[in-house]
């Protein structure tokens, strides 16, 4: 039976006022399977390095401003055999890392492990909406493509990554977790799975609309899946 290491890798740009909380849930479910937690500073302008630094993990940093850089960076400092990917302002469950070892132990074609996002700042009816999207507009996606990650709620063989040269830092945000899915897929069997839940933030959706954020999210899958490029090239950043 395969013996996996485990790296958690959090991207962070200017996240001080989620940073603490996210790192306070990872450290208190970890439950001694990560071998390293790794915040990688992406840029930023306030105590997002500070806040992370207190809570004893490692922090690295990367100049170039952009969630793809920042995962590569990652990726080339990272010791674990298996890669996990969170995102700044999520809180993770309990039993998640058990989750990842379990597949990639299990499974030894499974080349990613990605899930669905829920939030816990939402109200009810906003959370019917996403249960909705994702059990059944999104899994039957999932079905017919083969393909689906979660950019914020990922993990992946190391060797998988290094056999896809890395992540594409050419991507500043939309479509960059279906790229991830598309070029994984060619070197095993990328999973998505409803009970591998990651609570997050849902400020994105405050930010610039529900409809607005879930229209950006499936016309960049589309064109990922379809044109193997992003169509949407900027972005804005939501605190």
């Amino acid at each position: 039976m395969e013996k996996h290491t485990l790296s958690l890798i959090i991207p962070a740009y200017n996240e001080e006022k989620s940073i603490g909380d996210c790192l306070d849930y990872a450290i208190a479910n970890s439950s001694g399977k990560f071998m390293e937690i790794i915040v990688i500073d992406n840029a930023s302008s306030d105590r997002t390095r500070a806040i992370a630094e207190s809570k004893g993990v490692t922090v690295i940093s990367e100049a170039k401003k952009g969630v793809m850089r920042a995962r590569q960076r990652g990726f080339e400092t990272a010791r674990g055999d298996l890669l996990a990917f969170i995102d700044a302002d999520t809180r993770m469950p309990r039993g998640w890392p058990e989750k990842i070892l379990e597949e990639f132990t299990n499974n030894p074609r499974s080349a990613c492990l990605s899930g669905p996002y829920i939030y816990y700042d939402t109200s009810r009816w906003q959370q019917l909406l996403v249960k909705i999207f994702w059990h059944i507009l999104a899994m039957p996606v999932y079905w017919i493509v083969g393909y689906m990650v979660v950019g914020g709620n990922f993990a992946i063989r190391r060797a998988v990554l290094e056999k896809m040269n890395g992540f594409d830092t050419s991507i500043q945000f939309y479509g960059d977790d279906t790229d991830i899915a598309r070029r994984a897929n060619a070197f095993g069997k990328v999973i998505f799975s409803p009970s591998f839940f990651m609570p997050t933030s849902s400020r994105r959706l405050a930010g610039q609309g529900m409809f607005k954020t879930t229209f950006l999210y499936v016309i960049n899958f589309i064109s990922q899946v379809i044109m193997h490029k992003s169509i949407t090239k900027k972005y804005k950043d939501i605190r």
